[in-house]
């Protein structure tokens, strides 16, 4: 079912936000994907530079860093939000949805750059603090590659910060909550590729070739018993099977298959377990089936693991300004991944899940072509972050 218009009305947003709903709605129309967010970074460039924020460029390529120094004091913390977009054909058909065809913020990034631009507004103009914040826009998220690059780039040493925060929505919780959760909050995440080899033959001779196929099958069936054989129920993973190559004939008996399988886990004991079992499993299918058999593992990012203090200090801290009910402590076991998890790695820090809504439109699931971020939430995302800098860098 298309949806047609969105039901957040307009003038429901406090006027003080409505610039940065525009900015949303421009970031939808035209989104960008992976590391070209070029347009993106130009944006949050020249809204940065209009409230009085340094601006650094081309951090890890088209990364942006805004940083605005109130006080003496010596401390730092760093605000971060992601720009790019996915390759999906968007089916609203509201005035801002997409405007280039097979894109698509689909996953909230435009809301995430809103968010964290209407904050720089509150920070430049209304809060008071002691000390310096740092602004990061990154691309490539989606890929899980753009933290990375603006780390390698020199992100830390460049602006140090003693904190890092970052938020996502989330289809499904109500409008208005937030989810502060210390630990493992996200998957790690794993790409990994294994290859059957036997030897190609003829269909009607199948005993002159080294058919892959059945172990392809037991391969298969031996994946599925991973979780549920050589795991204990407190130990969390996902094992999913996305992709298969073999064969170019309904009579040739192919001599190798390729097998794409993505692994996530929300520790390294675990993730470390399930590829040794890989490794086994493949053992044994070269010793029943005579094929040989490769094994290609590629780590893509650690899990999202938020450090207890500084959880428990945001926890707090926005209780304080929103109330008790506002802020829950534990929420439901994400099994997604997200490249903050590198910056995370470097700095102590939490990352934030704020509720975009419920029922069919604010409740539909991120990268889905119906999609929409909530605009009603970009002035408690703004306010948070407000408060999370204030608490952080309180004034001596």
């Amino acid at each position: 079912m298309n949806q047609l218009t969105n039901p957040t009305p307009f003038f429901d947003i406090h006027e003080q936000y409505v610039p940065y709903v525009k900015i949303r709605h421009q970031l939808h129309q035209y989104p960008e994907l992976e590391g070209e967010t070029v347009e993106a970074a130009n944006l949050v460039s020249e809204t940065l530079s209009s409230l009085g924020f340094e601006v650094h460029r081309h951090i890890g390529g088209n990364g942006v860093v805004g940083v605005l120094k109130k006080g003496n004091s010596a401390k730092a913390i760093a605000l971060r939000a992601d720009m790019d977009a996915l390759p999906i054909i968007e089916e609203n058909t509201f005035d801002h949805a997409s405007k280039i065809h097979g894109r698509m913020h689909a996953c909230g990034h435009d809301g995430h750059t809103a968010i964290l631009l209407a904050a720089a507004e509150l920070l430049a103009k209304q809060a008071n603090f002691s000390g310096t914040v740092n602004l990061i826009f990154q691309p490539a998220e989606e890929p899980l590659t753009g933290a990375k690059k603006m780390l390698e780039d020199g992100l830390f040493t460049r602006f140090p910060s003693d904190a890092v925060f970052a938020l996502h929505n989330m289809p499904g919780i109500p409008a208005g909550k937030i989810v502060a959760q210390a630990g493992p909050t996200m998957a790690s995440s794993q790409r990994i590729v294994c290859q059957l080899k036997g030897k190609s033959g003829h269909g009607a001779m199948p005993e002159l070739a080294v058919d892959p196929i059945p172990a392809l099958s037991a391969f298969i069936d031996a994946v599925q018993t991973i979780k549920s054989r050589n795991l204990a129920f407190s130990e969390t993973a996902v094992i999913s099977i996305g992709s298969i190559h073999t064969g170019s004939s309904y009579n040739i008996i192919p001599g190798e298959v390729e097998i794409q399988l993505n692994v996530r886990t929300d520790t390294e004991a675990v993730r470390e377990k399930i590829n040794q079992r890989l490794q086994q499993i493949l053992q044994g299918l070269e010793l029943s089936y005579g094929i040989q058999t490769e094994l290609d593992i590629q780590f893509l990012v650690p899990p999202v693991v938020n450090s207890t203090d500084e959880t428990e200090q945001v926890s707090k801290c926005l209780k304080a300004a929103f109330g008790e009910d506002t802020v829950l402590s534990t929420g439901a076991k994400l099994m997604g991944s997200e490249d903050f998890a590198w910056m995370l790695r470097e700095v102590p820090g939490c990352y934030l899940i704020l509720g975009n809504g419920e029922g069919q439109f604010h409740g539909c699931s991120v990268h889905n072509p119906h999609y929409d971020f909530n605009d009603q939430i970009i002035p408690l995302g703004a306010q948070s972050w407000l408060h999370v800098v204030e608490h952080f860098l309180k004034p001596e």
